[in-house]
């Protein structure tokens, strides 16, 4: 699964530490997420859209391999 984090939660001037906090996560997982080393759970990828003002469907796609 290939995301927009990184660039979505820069255009909105938020650390990562700030993000993982609104979404009730560390700033570890944000991080693994952001790399593709790790797939959010549904409620997840739902609470990234809405701190990141966007859709999950915007958010996420899925990877070419």
């Amino acid at each position: 699964m290939e995301n927009t984090i990184r660039t979505k939660r820069k255009e909105l001037g938020l650390s990562q530490e700030e993000l993982a906090g609104k979404c009730g996560v560390s700033r570890q997982t944000i991080n693994a997420i952001e790399n593709n080393k790790y797939d959010p759970t549904l409620s997840l990828a739902f609470r990234l859209a809405k701190e990141l003002q966007t859709t999950v469907d915007t958010l996420f796609t899925p990877s070419e391999n």
